[in-house]
């Protein structure tokens, strides 16, 4: 397993990896949810999703939106077993155990907190609850 340090000096290096960041939607989860309860989240969803020996669609299981963790995923290359072995020296075809789990999440925890948020909403202003109001021109 190699050092979080190294991986993300890698990381930063990638064109690929350095293209994600958080949407609008998955900031303002991380905002309202918090990252401990997002962590929390994670801790399943890689127990589910990454931890087996063989994960069923190992490659393609991490979703590209939706869930910060997912976004994360791809950013710290830590969504699929292949991007575990290359980048983080985590071989495949063993069951994760509870290290290599919690450098995962180390690694996602990490990154969610370099990301900015999105502001938290200003006081809502009842024409912004009509869709169909008519727009300033």
């Amino acid at each position: 397993m190699r050092d979080l340090d190294a991986v993300f000096a890698a990381l930063a290096k990638s064109a690929f990896r350095r293209r994600f960041a958080l949407g609008v939607r998955e900031g303002r989860y991380l905002r309202e949810k918090g990252v401990e309860t997002v962590l929390a989240q994670a801790q399943v969803l890689i127990g589910k999703r990454l931890a087996p020996q063989a994960p069923p669609n190992d490659g393609k299981q991490t979703p590209f939106r939706g869930h910060p963790v997912f976004i994360a995923q791809h950013a710290t290359a830590t969504c699929c077993r292949s991007c575990l072995a290359k980048w983080h020296g985590i071989a495949a075809g063993k069951a994760l155990d509870e290290a290599e789990r919690r450098h995962v999440v180390d690694a996602i925890e990490r990154w969610l907190r370099a990301q900015p948020l999105p502001l938290a909403p200003a006081p809502s202003d009842p024409a912004d609850a009509n869709p169909q109001r008519e727009l300033p021109f």
